[in-house]
């Protein structure tokens, strides 16, 4: 059974290891393995606390971290004719091949009523083709490299 949870800083490195098999798996690395997750992780490790403008969530099954998403929130200048200042960025949806069948949609759900909780007015993404329907089976709406979501 996989369950899905907001991410901690103890998640760093399992997060770090995901992110290589997602980026490394796309194109040709231009850094070490150990060096990316030991980078990665120290960055995510600050990232991740509460109050950050980021926002991730896991799907777990027994200890390990089969999947995660990423949110990041993006505060407008504000504005005086009562526009919505808040946007977020959706980044590094990632779920394990052997894990797929929904973990995916989990993380996205997670993401997306978090925003509508914390007063996002649109979520914006860059799809990998792979990962385009399922956004749209959400709403989003898809121009060019960009998708977007007005909630």
């Amino acid at each position: 059974m996989i369950r899905i949870r907001s991410a901690t800083s103890a998640d760093a490195r399992q997060l770090a290891e995901l992110r290589w098999e997602f980026r490394a798996g796309r194109e040709a690395p231009v850094e070490t393995h150990d060096a990316f997750v030991r980078r990665c992780t120290g960055w995510m490790r600050h990232e991740l606390p509460e109050g950050s403008p980021w926002q991730a969530w896991v799907a777990v099954t027994g200890n390990a971290i089969v999947g995660q998403a990423w949110l990041r929130t993006i505060e407008k200048i504000p504005n005086p004719v009562g526009e919505p200042e808040r946007h977020a960025y959706l980044s590094n949806l990632y779920v394990k091949p052997a894990e797929r069948g929904g973990t995916g949609t989990r993380l996205v759900e997670a993401a997306l009523e978090w925003s509508r909780a914390h007063g996002i007015d649109r979520v914006v993404l860059w799809p990998t083709n792979r990962s385009v329907t399922l956004y749209l089976r959400h709403g989003f709406t898809h121009a060019g490299d960009v998708m977007e979501l007005k909630l």
